[in-house]
């Protein structure tokens, strides 16, 4: 007897259906699985006999086969081990197959029997739904990501011994509702909480009302980590697809504990980060940073102490929004459409052109050069905004007003971010960052003096066609926050101001 029980497989941040068959026939007892297996997944069969036999099952005596359909697609991770138990014991008729074929079932298994949780399962509470099943069978522990998908039952379960009697009509288990998120906009920081920076604050708040991406150049205790922290803070709540979208990754990387993902997201990789780490990919491949900051923001403080491999690794997310694995067993495309916050000391000692009259700078010009020049020109150029970002005077300190709080800067931004709806209801594009050539063309509409003024900049500083586009870009979103149609020159000499302390 042949029983089949319904499961998934994750690819990208999409769930494929895998079917998993259980055949238990004569020949000599043993467990066989095949369809493309890991270690993770071949390893299963001793934890799947532990299980049934401590949760008081008999484990048949005879040759058992289980293959994962469809054969030619790659299985991986431990969440077959509840569907292959159920399985064997639907052969052996201790479990009705008519009833668990209608779920969609997925679970690590304890050696007693527990069910313990495990990645992807998001992107199987979406294939579910599109299969029309009844319901979604998946351990506790991940029930909270699952009801993220409305129209689907989510039935959550313990044991093996729960499963078995919830299939067989022995236990009713209520299909589980979501608990009570705390609000989006509650948040443990506040930029009121710092102490002069006024133009950084700015620099931030236009970053956070174009989505555009920020570097902030100053000496060692400035303050630029806490600004990049609170950048979060400034930026609107999350929409519900964005809230969907982010938490797919998480839950494909198996982070389900912060699942489902209400804030925007904020990711501080170390300097000692590997190009797979950041990006994504690995034996078997995962999200990397880039993805996990999707819908959020993306930290990389000290960023001249990064290999240079993977800072350039960064130049195709940050063009195209998304990151693409390619791989022998196929093409993998994560999203990867994050706010890119950068910080550095302006030499290896911290101080040049920052001296302070206790600190000066000890550093020779090679080694300045050498410091910066581990940035690649093609990555700045992708940058559109630059900030220095001096330490804080004592006088300052001793005031301790750290001006306009988060929320009301949020509603700013709110506001720009209304403004660019609008204005690109009917484009694949939300923010001012993410204008191509033909949307610079089109909304970018320069007054006299602003044309004349962006000019002379060009040929002062010496900007690329890139570096042109960008500081229209920053423009746009400048005039949005005046609440103006036309970029006016004060919108285009705020703009250009952000792009003459390039730090090379």
């Amino acid at each position: 007897m042949v029983s089949r029980i319904r499961s998934f497989a994750t690819y990208g941040i999409e769930a494929l259906e895998v079917k998993v068959e259980v055949d238990a026939g004569r020949g000599l007892p043993g467990t066989v699985i095949v369809g493309l297996p890991d270690s993770a997944v071949k390893e299963s069969k001793e934890r799947v006999r532990s299980a049934i036999v401590n949760s008081g099952y008999p484990f048949p005596a005879k040759k058992i086969v289980v293959n994962l359909a469809p054969a030619d697609l790659k299985k991986e991770g431990t969440l077959y081990d509840l569907p292959i138990a159920l399985g064997i014991l639907a052969s052996t008729g201790l479990v009705r197959e008519d009833t668990v074929s209608n779920y969609l079932v997925a679970g690590e298994l304890g050696l007693g029997g527990e069910v313990n949780p495990v990645k992807g399962i998001l992107p199987a509470a979406f294939l579910a739904k599109e299969l029309g099943l009844e319901g979604i069978v998946v351990p506790l522990k991940n029930a909270e990501e699952a009801l993220l998908v409305g129209g689907i039952k989510v039935y959550p379960v313990k044991s093996l011994v729960e499963a078995v009697a919830f299939f067989n009509g022995d236990l009713r288990i209520e299909p589980a509702t979501p608990e009570r998120v705390a609000d989006a906009a509650d948040y443990d920081v506040d930029l009121s909480d710092i102490v002069g920076q006024y133009q950084a604050k700015r620099a931030l708040e236009i970053a956070a009302a174009g989505r555009h991406n920020l570097f902030m150049v100053g000496p060692p205790g400035s303050g630029k980590t806490m600004l990049a922290r609170r950048l979060p803070t400034i930026m609107p709540p999350m929409t519900e697809e964005e809230v969907i979208e982010t938490s797919k990754v998480y839950s494909v990387a198996g982070l389900f504990n912060e699942v489902p993902v209400t804030r925007r997201p904020f990711r501080s990789p170390h300097s000692t980060a590997s190009d797979v780490s950041l990006i994504g990919g690995g034996a078997n491949v995962r999200p990397g940073e880039v993805s996990l900051a999707h819908n959020g923001v993306l930290f990389l403080d000290e960023l001249p102490e990064f290999k240079r491999s993977v800072l350039e690794a960064l130049r195709q997310p940050l063009e195209d929004r998304k990151v693409t694995i390619s791989r022998a067993s196929g093409t993998y495309t994560f999203p990867a459409d994050f706010s890119l916050i950068c910080a550095a000391n302006p030499c290896p000692c911290g101080y040049y052109g920052f001296s302070d009259g206790v600190h000066y700078c000890s550093c020779s010009p090679y080694q300045i050069k050498r410091y910066m020049g581990k940035i690649s020109g093609p990555i700045l150029d992708r940058i559109d905004i630059y900030v220095s970002v001096p330490a804080v005077k004592p006088e300052e300190l001793k005031k301790g007003s750290g001006g306009e709080s988060s929320e009301k800067v949020r509603g700013r931004v709110i506001k720009a971010h209304e403004i660019q709806k609008r204005r690109f209801r009917e484009r694949k594009i939300n923010f001012n960052a993410q204008m191509g050539r033909r949307e610079i063309k089109e909304f970018c509409k320069l007054s006299k003096e602003a044309e004349e003024a962006l000019t002379k900049a060009v040929k002062a500083f010496g900007l690329s066609a890139r570096a042109y586009d960008r500081v229209l870009k920053l423009s746009r979103t400048i005039a949005d926050l005046d609440g103006s149609d036309v970029i006016d020159v004060a919108h285009v000499a705020e703009a250009i101001s952000y792009r003459s302390t390039i730090p090379v």
